[in-house]
């Protein structure tokens, strides 16, 4: 069983006694983005072609979950569904049946599906609001076919997200499509990646801001271990963060911890919650709101959400 560590409740200590006026706990945060997974391989096997890593950790249930988001005030989760299941959805429907105020959803379907519209109806009668999207070796193509079409087209009309698991490479195709859908919700995963390789260019930085052109993208500010210095306490991602807030401006940002990537050592899931609520000086109280919460209730929570005005 995992636990909240020594440092994260002296982190959440700390900023009781020194956040600058800032609550401890906001009952109203949500974590826009976390995978979870079970050990028992008979009930939720994995799926035959997953080709990737081996679980680490070996298990991250909901309950394993909630002994970070708990005590940082998180109360609401947004669930991604985890590559080791491909498009067997069964685990993490089960968890948001299990904690039906905690949890919404992130589905995986396959696009190749003559009735992947009416697989996304039904998801989202379970309480799924969007559908992880990525384009493995296609960057450019990858959303010109039909089954993207379809998802797309039904994205617009349910009003459910596409979350877009990119780098930099499949900005422009994001962008075509979105002009294509104007009010398919469109969500961009950790900043799109950039800085994975340990480098922020300006250039890139510049590509995912253009896309603030299209009025219903939104971008998750998240995955800080893995962008950057990937060093604690990631102020050094401040200044690309603070380009994205001023493209797109606080209703269309959302933070996310990726846990459960976020809380293994050195990295604490408070270490991702800090760098948005306490250490970017250039947020004040209303932008922290809609990133640490509002944006991901509207989005994921059914909030009021309305297509933004162009």
């Amino acid at each position: 069983m995992l636990e909240y560590t020594r440092r994260e409740l002296l982190a959440l200590a700390l900023t009781a006694c020194a956040g600058g006026g800032k609550p401890l706990l906001n009952s109203s945060q949500i974590d826009a983005h976390v995978h979870i997974w079970t050990p028992d391989r008979k009930l939720y096997p994995f799926d035959s072609r997953y080709a990737g890593p081996a679980a680490d950790p070996v298990s991250f249930t909901p309950e394993q979950l909630f002994e970070h988001t708990r005590p940082a005030g998180v109360s609401r989760i947004v669930l991604i569904q985890m590559s080791f299941y491909g498009t067997d959805n069964s685990y993490m429907l089960d968890a948001m049946k299990r904690y039906p105020s905690t949890f919404s959803g992130v589905a995986v379907i396959d696009e190749r599906s003559a009735a992947v519209q009416d697989e996304m109806v039904r998801l989202k009668a379970h309480g799924v609001r969007g559908f992880r999207i990525t384009p493995d070796a296609d960057p450019k193509g990858w959303l010109d076919r039909e089954g993207m079409v379809a998802m797309w087209q039904c994205g617009a009309e349910q009003r459910l997200a596409m979350c877009c698991l990119i780098g930099v490479d499949a900005i422009p195709s994001v962008a075509r499509m979105s002009a294509r859908f104007p009010e398919t919700p469109v969500v961009i995963d950790h900043l799109a990646r950039i800085g994975f390789d340990g480098n922020v260019r300006d250039a890139d930085v510049r590509a995912l801001c253009d896309l603030s052109r299209h009025r219903n993208i939104y971008v998750k500010v998240s995955a800080f271990y893995a962008l950057g210095k990937k060093q604690y306490p990631y102020t050094d991602l401040g200044p690309m963060i603070r380009r994205v807030y001023e493209s797109f401006g606080p209703h269309r940002l959302m933070w996310a911890s990726d846990a459960p990537f976020q809380v293994q050592k050195p990295h604490t899931y408070a270490g991702s919650l800090e760098l948005v609520r306490d250490r970017l000086d250039f947020l004040n109280s209303h932008d922290r709101e809609w990133l640490l919460g509002k944006t991901a209730e509207q989005l994921f929570f059914d909030g009021v959400l309305k297509s933004n005005p162009g």
